[in-house]
């Protein structure tokens, strides 16, 4: 016989499934504004750095070109001083003087004369162009007027006399050409009927 207690038998049907929690949307994560704000404030910046660099490439591209045509201003305008003193001297030769110059003389005048020609394909080749004004409406940012000259042949403001040649250096004035205007001819232009001025009292 035996006298060990029978251990109860677990009730299986009784056994009840621990509760579960209902299971909850999954939420994208989403990203900081702080953080979305540093990064539009960095492409911000890059893209101002980026035209920044843009521009100070054109500049410079600018800068060097200009270098280029315009360093030789100072000395270009040196130059002018001794062309013109050339063009003096062979100016105050006359045809008479020249026609019964000897062969030496001759020689001598056709060298100043191909040294003055050489000169100022030099200039020309460095940027540097002669004006010539010569018959011309008058340009005050090109010419400089020295006197009036009484012509009713041309149209008032026409340049008639060249005093001193002009000069350009790219698209700058490096020297303006000095030279005599007309008047009493007849207007450069038909302008149309003026009317009576304002303080007009006749009639």
């Amino acid at each position: 016989m035996n006298d060990t207690p029978d251990k109860p038998t677990p009730d299986i049907g009784a056994t009840e499934a621990p509760a579960t929690a209902p299971a909850e949307p999954k939420s994208e994560p989403r990203p900081s504004t702080s953080l979305d704000r540093e990064l539009a404030d960095m492409k911000d910046r890059l893209l101002r750095t980026l035209a920044e660099m843009e521009n100070l490439r054109k500049r410079t591209e600018r800068e060097v070109a200009d270098a280029r045509t315009y360093g030789v201003t100072t000395f270009a305008r040196d130059i002018l001083t001794v062309a013109d003193n050339m063009h003096r001297a062979m100016a105050a030769l006359d045809g008479e003087l020249r026609a019964t110059a000897d062969a030496g003389l001759k020689n001598l005048l056709d060298g100043v004369e191909l040294t003055e020609r050489e000169l100022l394909n030099v200039l020309e080749k460095h940027g540097v162009k002669k004006i010539e004004p010569q018959g011309q409406k008058f340009d005050p940012n090109r010419h400089q007027a020295m006197y009036e000259i009484d012509d009713a042949s041309v149209p008032s403001g026409t340049v008639v006399q060249v005093v001193q040649a002009g000069y350009t250096i790219g698209e700058r004035v490096l020297r303006p050409a000095l030279v005599a205007v007309s008047k009493g001819g007849p207007k450069a232009a038909a302008a149309a009927p003026a009317e009576p001025p304002a303080n007009d009292n006749a009639g």
